[in-house]
């Protein structure tokens, strides 16, 4: 009728192609946004976690238990022991 009938299908699909394209781009842009988002928010967490381990070390340097180890490391049992029944 307008003289656009066969160019319709392939009309179609390159409006469709740019349609996704575009789609994807704002997809990856809005990704990139979050990971630099999630990536500077790490490095802050980082900082602040150095800044108060700092901290610690500095109040119990105060209090003259620098010797002591962290109560961050739990002592862990002597794997080296075994049971008469084992070394049978």
């Amino acid at each position: 009728m307008d003289g656009h009938d066969t160019d319709d299908p392939k009309q179609s699909t390159a409006d469709m192609t740019v349609f996704v394209q575009n789609l994807l781009q704002q997809m990856q842009s809005r990704f990139q946004t979050m990971s630099e988002s999630i990536i500077t928010k790490i490095d802050e967490m980082g900082g602040r976690i150095d800044e108060l381990e700092q901290s610690i070390n500095e109040l119990r340097a105060e209090m003259g238990v620098e010797g002591s180890p962290s109560p961050s490391v739990p002592s862990k049992p002597n794997p080296e022991s075994k049971s008469p029944e084992d070394s049978a």
